[in-house]
């Protein structure tokens, strides 16, 4: 499958999830914005500069919003691993709260090409919660 008809083929697929997460994370470019949800936090997010590449360090722009009647996180820790080759990053990420439920994460590098996995660690409410989303980056 071609990268053209891949990308048609996500886009395709996360239409209802946008749908479903309007409001989350709409000042930030639609052309890269990724997502991670559960039943009481959305994370929507985009890398800067996009799209994501390998061996090139990079940001996210983030934004958490709270679902039903959670409440914006305490704390938030952001990393990225791979689960088939079972190691992380060799960075560790720092994160600055911007307010309102927005994030500004500095120092990320995946250095090399394949499937990664976000995982955005929320502290709200006395509860530790995990959301992740996997990426392919090339």
């Amino acid at each position: 499958m071609t990268r053209a008809a891949r990308c048609a083929l996500l886009l395709a697929l996360a239409a209802p999830l946008a749908a479903a997460a309007a409001g989350c994370g709409d000042t930030l470019d639609a052309r890269h914005r990724l997502e991670a949800a559960s039943a009481r936090h959305r994370v929507a997010f985009v890398p800067q500069p996009a799209p994501l590449a390998a061996g090139r360090h990079f940001s996210l722009d983030l934004v958490v919003c709270p679902q039903g009647d959670a409440s914006l996180p305490l704390a938030l820790r952001v990393d990225a691993d791979m689960p088939a080759h079972r190691h992380g990053m060799n960075y560790r990420p720092t994160v600055r709260a911007l307010g309102d439920g927005r994030y500004r994460v500095d120092g990320l590098l995946l250095h090399m090409p394949g499937r990664w996995r976000f995982v955005f660690d929320l502290s709200a409410d006395g509860r530790l919660e995990r959301l992740t989303r996997e990426v392919d980056v090339e």
